[in-house]
C-alpha cells in the first residue's frame, strides 16, 4: 500500500482548495521523485482557486494536486535515471514536451504543441512530494536562498520576457506591477537598463516595484506618464516595452509611449480579446515579441544573477506554513502582496 503525504488539491470543478491526503507518487522510468522544501503560490494557481474562466477551461480532470513552483531535494531516482543524486537540490521546468516536435528540436521547448504542465495537466508540487521526468529537473546551488528559489518558475518567465530584446542604456517601461513585473524590474537594472518604468493601479504593488529599484512607480489613475517621462529625460519614447498586465487600457498606452522603432514583449494575458491600431503598430515600425514560459537557458541566467548579486527577494511579502495555504491564497487575491511562500519542511 502507497505512504500517504498532504497535498493542497483541487477537489471539483468549482472555487476552493482542500488539504488532503494523498498517495505519495512512485516515480516511473525516467521520473525523479523530488521532497518539497518550499513553493510559492502563482498567478496560475489563482486562478484555479478561485475557479475562473480560465481554471474551468484548463482543469481538465479534478480532483488533483496543483502548483508548479518550489525547491526541493531528490528523494528517489526512477528506473534509467543517470546524472542525478538522491539529496540533491533541486527545481524544475514545470512544461513537460515532447523532445520530438520542431521547436522542441531546435531547443523552443516554450513553444511545443504538445507541452503538459505540471500543476495544470498533471499532478503539481503543492504536496510533500512530486514527481517529474529527469529531463526537466534543475541542480540549485546550495548557497541559493531557498524562499527565492521557490519562485524560480516566475523568475524565469521575467527573465524571459525582460531579456529578450538588448537593454544596456535602454529605457523601459513595464506595464504591470504583478509579482512577474515586480521582478522584471530588478532584472532590467541589473542588465544595465538607463531608465526603468513600472505602471499599474495597484498602490502597494508599485512600493514592491520601488523596492526592486524601479527609478519611477506610476499610478496611472492618479499620475501622467508623459509628464513622468519629460522628467525621466525621456524625450522620443521608451526602448522596450514589457507588457506584463493583460490590460488592454496599458497596452494601448505603452504603443502611444514607444519611440520609433522600439521593441515589446508581451507576457499578460487578457480576459478578453481587444483592439489595436495596426497603423500605429506599422508606422512606428515596432516589434512586437509574444512570451510563453521560460526557455531551458533562462534557468542558467537566473542563477547566473542571482549569484552575482540580484536580490529579487524584496518580492516577498508573505512566509507561511503550508497549512495556511487559504491565508496565503487571501493574501494574493487582496492585491496587498508579492509572492507567498508556503514551508513544507514541517507538519504541524
Amino acid at each position: 500500500m502507497n505512504r500517504l503525504m498532504d497535498a493542497i488539491v483541487k477537489p471539483i470543478a468549482g472555487p476552493g482548495l482542500e488539504l488532503r491526503k494523498v498517495p505519495v507518487p512512485e516515480p516511473k522510468a525516467g521520473e525523479v521523485l523530488i521532497k518539497i522544501h518550499k513553493t510559492a503560490i502563482c498567478g496560475t494557481d489563482v486562478h484555479i482557486y478561485n475557479w475562473d474562466p480560465w481554471a474551468a477551461e484548463h482543469i481538465k480532470h479534478p480532483p488533483m494536486t496543483i502548483g508548479h513552483e518550489y525547491v526541493g531535494e531528490i528523494a528517489k531516482l526512477g528506473e534509467g535515471v543517470t546524472g542525478l543524486q538522491v539529496g540533491q537540490r533541486v527545481s524544475g521546468e514545470g512544461h513537460l514536451t515532447c523532445h520530438r516536435c520542431r521547436n522542441c528540436r531546435s531547443g523552443n521547448i516554450q513553444w511545443c504543441k504538445d507541452t503538459v504542465s505540471v500543476g495544470v495537466d498533471r499532478d503539481g508540487a503543492f504536496a510533500e512530494y512530486v514527481c517529474i521526468p529527469a529531463t526537466n529537473v534543475i541542480l540549485i546551488d546550495e548557497s541559493i536562498d531557498e524562499d527565492v528559489v521557490a519562485f524560480f518558475d516566475a523568475f524565469g518567465n521575467a527573465t524571459h520576457t525582460a531579456l529578450m530584446f538588448p537593454l544596456i542604456g535602454e529605457d523601459v517601461l513595464i506595464t504591470g506591477a504583478g509579482p512577474i513585473g515586480i521582478i522584471a524590474v530588478g532584472i532590467c537594472k541589473f542588465a544595465g537598463a538607463r531608465r526603468v518604468i513600472i505602471t499599474d493601479i495597484n498602490d502597494y504593488r508599485l512600493g514592491l516595484a520601488r523596492n526592486m529599484g524601479a527609478d519611477v512607480a506610476v499610478n496611472t489613475a492618479k499620475e501622467d506618464l508623459t509628464q513622468i517621462m519629460r522628467e525621466q529625460g525621456i524625450r522620443e519614447g521608451f526602448d522596450v516595452g514589457l507588457e506584463m498586465s493583460g490590460s488592454e487600457i496599458a497596452f494601448k498606452q505603452m504603443l502611444s509611449v514607444m519611440r520609433t522603432g522600439g521593441k515589446i514583449s508581451l507576457l499578460g494575458i487578457g480576459n478578453k480579446p481587444f483592439t489595436l491600431d495596426m497603423n500605429s503598430i506599422i508606422g512606428k515600425g515596432l516589434t512586437l515579441q509574444g512570451i510563453y514560459g521560460r526557455k531551458m537557458d533562462n534557468w542558467h541566467q537566473m542563477l547566473s544573477m542571482v549569484q552575482g548579486g540580484l536580490d529579487v527577494s524584496p518580492v516577498i511579502t508573505h512566509r507561511m506554513h503550508y497549512t495556511q495555504f487559504e491565508e496565503g491564497f487571501a493574501a494574493m487575491n487582496s492585491g496587498k502582496s508579492g509572492k507567498v511562500i508556503l514551508d513544507w519542511t514541517t507538519k504541524k
